[in-house]
């Protein structure tokens, strides 16, 4: 790999980084740092959006995909707060490339795209050292695994794949599904769905890309999103 490619990393991770050792040295009850974690988390969130403004929007609606399956798959209340974190952060990693990296619109060499799917790995060593970011990192770091082991960066398979990775996997190229030419959003996801459901087995959890279908056509337009997600962290 070129010995400069992780050199100009984005300026942004600084301001990240203070904020997110704001967030670990909280002293709180569990119940309320769940809360307030979900609240500030957010602002990182917001942070990462604006280094990142193509895809601006983009964890929030994952982490709106997300937790409605980890709901009818059964997660406790706590996994289901981690997945929420690391769907509001799945994608800090990137800000560890170079910029045209991120940004190019030409294809990319085989070193470059080598480069950018360490981006997972990447994203996860920046949050291991918060230790309310412990488990959330773990699943940062296998979101790109597929089901059938030829997803990366350590290409593991099945139900080897943190179950909340599984679930990210899947909200993440739900949302990053486009479709132009449909604008209304329960067609949209609907035609998302059916793109999801021919890679179940080989890059998606089957079960999981059921539990996507039970409630697909209630993913809300945009719009919508804010107040959805406000909704989710109130109930846990």
């Amino acid at each position: 790999m070129h010995p400069h490619i992780f050199e100009q990393i984005h300026p942004g991770i600084i301001t990240i980084q203070v904020m997110l050792k704001k967030i670990d040295r909280l002293k709180l009850p569990l119940t309320s740092r769940r809360d307030v974690e979900s609240i500030l988390v957010r602002q990182v969130g917001k942070e990462i959006d604006r280094a990142l403004p193509k895809q601006a929007g983009h964890s929030l609606r994952t982490a709106t995909i997300s937790l409605p399956i980890g709901q009818v798959v059964g997660l406790s209340p706590n996994e289901l707060h981690n997945l929420k974190l690391v769907a509001l952060l799945h994608d800090i990693g990137l800000l560890m490339l170079p910029t045209h990296l991120v940004e190019g619109q030409e294809p990319l060499e085989p070193e470059s795209y080598v480069a950018v799917q360490n981006h997972s790995r990447l994203g996860a060593l920046l949050l291991e050292p918060f230790w309310f970011l412990r488990n959330a990192s773990i699943l940062i770091a296998h979101h790109h695994e597929r089901w059938d082991g030829t997803g990366y960066p350590y290409g593991i398979r099945g139900r080897f794949i943190p179950a909340g990775a599984r679930i990210l996997s899947i909200a993440d190229a739900f949302d990053a599904i486009r479709i132009p030419e449909v604008s209304d959003p329960v067609a949209r996801n609907k035609i998302a769905l059916r793109i999801v459901r021919v890679a179940a087995g080989t890059q998606f959890d089957p079960e999981l890309v059921e539990a996507l279908h039970l409630f697909q056509e209630y993913i809300p337009d945009p719009d919508l999103v804010e107040s959805t997600m406000r909704n989710c962290f109130d109930s846990h």
